[in-house]
């Protein structure tokens, strides 16, 4: 199979995580996701709950979190967020030029937007489907999981639209946008690689 790399922007409850498994099961691709924040983590020398607390979120971040046992409590050192954004974008174009793999999340269309080889999904789905969804994930009853996904949706909006000049989840910037609930999570990874194909991106 010659290179693809297949970033998944989502949603939060819609499924991308789960879709991108089963993409990663049926092609036989590595699927980056908190695995991404660990190798970002390794190739620069931070922990990785650094990288965790602040994933797709905008703050700012204190060196003394990643290097604890170096720094005092006292210490003013700073990361700043453009500084972070740079080294995991250094880690997905470092993936990409490895090999095929899906990426989900972190800007990851617009990292990579100058290849040739790379299909740009965002999944989405009706509230009440991912309200069950993250419900059943998470134990919390329906009004708790709403406003969590609210609260997940604007930050990766913000974070989106700050970094990339762009807007989350508008259907021009992206190759496709799917609800994943018409299909399923099976069915919806069966349609990207349909499209892959079609594309010519994917070989049959």
């Amino acid at each position: 199979m010659k290179k693809i790399i297949i970033t998944i922007g989502r949603q939060f409850g819609s499924g991308g995580l789960a879709v991108a498994k089963e993409l990663g099961s049926k092609l036989n691709l590595p699927v980056y996701d908190s695995e991404l924040i660990s190798k970002a983590a390794q190739d620069s020398g931070f922990s990785a709950e650094f990288f965790e607390k602040k994933d797709e979120t905008r703050t700012s971040f204190s060196l003394n979190a990643a290097f604890a046992s170096i720094f005092s409590s006292a210490a003013e050192d700073f990361i700043s967020e453009s500084g972070l954004f740079k080294l995991q974008c250094e880690t997905i174009r470092k993936i990409a030029e490895q090999g095929s793999a899906i990426i989900v999340g972190r800007c990851s269309d617009y990292v990579l937007r100058d290849t040739g080889y790379t299909l740009n999904i965002f999944l989405t789905s009706p509230m009440p489907v991912r309200v069950k969804r993250i419900s059943e994930r998470t134990g919390l009853d329906a009004e708790k999981a709403e406003e969590l996904i609210i609260k997940k949706d604007k930050a990766r909006e913000e974070y989106y639209n700050y970094y990339t000049f762009g807007n989350w989840g508008t259907a021009s910037n992206y190759d496709m946008c799917i609800d994943s609930s018409i299909l399923g999570i099976e069915g919806t990874a069966e349609f990207i690689m349909d499209l892959a194909t079609r594309s010519g991106i994917l070989e049959q």
